[in-house]
């Protein structure tokens, strides 16, 4: 896809959700995680869309596909990227070199339950950018990854605190 193309979409979107805003808030599609064999399971959603995660063998797991973990780490950096390309893409901007990195500090004995005072999930998250544009000047770039990574919906959901609620049927 051109930055044309992209621009006038993303422009197309803004412009509606504007003069709509009602139209702006919905809920998401919902995906449902069924355990196939061990700790190795499918995620699955509406249209058909799967992916199949698994755990580490040193904790039980298969190993023979990423961790929850690892998707949620990839989930947030293709979010991130994708999200730079479209600003990008929004001040008529055509990257020519656009990398996310995206690692964290995590402490096990969260994930285990072996010590209260640990979260579960990551210490830290640090997302790392390399980004260049032909003919273009250092700030902007970087004005637009802070912009990006700010209304990254993964992201935000990640760095930031989520609202959740937690339903629980018997089987």
């Amino acid at each position: 896809m051109s930055v044309e193309h992209i621009q006038n979409s993303v422009n197309d979107v803004i412009a509606y959700l504007k003069e709509n805003p009602h139209d702006a808030k919905s809920t998401s599609p919902p995906v449902t995680a069924v355990m196939e064999e061990g700790l190795r399971c499918r995620a699955t959603g509406p249209d058909g869309q799967s992916i199949v995660t698994d755990m580490p063998q040193a904790v039980g797991g298969g190993g023979t596909a990423p961790s929850p973990g690892w998707l949620a780490r990839a989930a947030i950096a293709s979010c991130d990227a994708t999200r730079i390309a479209l600003r990008a893409a929004e001040l008529g901007i055509a990257l020519n070199a656009l990398e996310v990195i995206m690692d964290s500090v995590d402490d096990d004995r969260g994930l285990f339950g072996i010590d209260k005072s640990v979260r579960a999930g990551s210490l830290s998250i640090r997302t790392r950018v390399s980004i260049g544009a032909a003919g273009v000047d250092e700030q902007v770039l970087r004005e637009i990854v802070e912009y990006a990574v700010l209304h990254s919906p993964v992201a935000d959901g990640c760095r930031g605190a989520t609202p959740s609620t937690l339903e629980i049927t018997m089987a």
